[in-house]
């Protein structure tokens, strides 16, 4: 008798933990999803904060890492916790199909830090150029990478970014351009012009003649402000 009854309790302790690891998969996948959503947004700082919230420890939460990094790094401009949610990343995945990516990243980041923590004492004008290079590079990575996934979650509709007409012709009219600088991405032009980094997807529309993605911006470049 006495063993059926441990046998009984051990069988309904099991059930339990099973149930409460669901809950939280669950929880962890919503949390996710509505940080996307933020981020998709152009509400970073709100997005963090979902993504902060999923993150339990696991080896699943290396993707939430990896997110977490992009966002410091691109639209946040903080090196220094893009390094933390980087590094992670790494430790919970060293040899997943994005440690190289990851790696690089990490590379960058860590010349952006030193570069500002010596006051450019110690970095000299060949690493500079290099490092200019890079970040570039790897700019255009993340703008491809933001991209891929504004795609993804607009598969079925008709055009990304669309516009009515009459918001066209008003950009036109205002008559109002930016020359391209080194270092500048469409998520921080669209900062100069409108406090806020969301409405990027109006600078690409605005200029199809010349971007077709966010990757092919360019310094020297002139594009129509709307």
């Amino acid at each position: 008798m006495r063993t059926r009854s441990v046998g009984a309790i051990l069988f309904l302790s099991l059930g339990m933990l099973a149930g409460c690891d669901r809950m939280v998969t669950q929880r962890k996948t919503q949390l996710t999803r509505d940080a996307d959503a933020k981020a998709e947004e152009g509400n970073y700082l709100e997005a963090i904060n979902l993504y902060e919230a999923a993150l339990d420890g696991s080896a699943s939460a290396a993707d939430v890492h990896y997110k977490l990094g992009l966002l410091y790094d691109d639209k946040m401009n903080d090196p220094l916790n893009a390094l933390h949610h980087f590094k992670r990343f790494l430790t919970l995945t060293p040899t997943g199909k994005r440690a190289e990516e990851v790696k690089n990243f990490m590379k960058r980041d860590e010349l952006t830090l030193l570069t500002k923590l010596s006051g450019d004492a110690i970095v000299t004008q060949t690493d500079a150029v290099r490092l200019r290079n890079e970040n570039l590079n790897l700019r255009k990575q993340i703008d491809e990478r933001w991209a891929q996934n504004k795609a993804a979650g607009d598969a079925g509709k008709t055009a990304p970014w669309p516009l009515p007409p009459n918001e066209k012709a008003k950009g036109v009219g205002k008559g109002r351009s930016y020359t391209v600088q080194r270092g500048d991405t469409l998520a921080s032009i669209s900062r100069k012009f409108y406090k806020t980094s969301s409405r990027w997807g109006k600078i690409l529309t605005a200029n199809p003649e010349i971007l077709a993605k966010p990757a092919d911006l360019k310094p020297g470049q002139t594009l129509r402000i709307p």
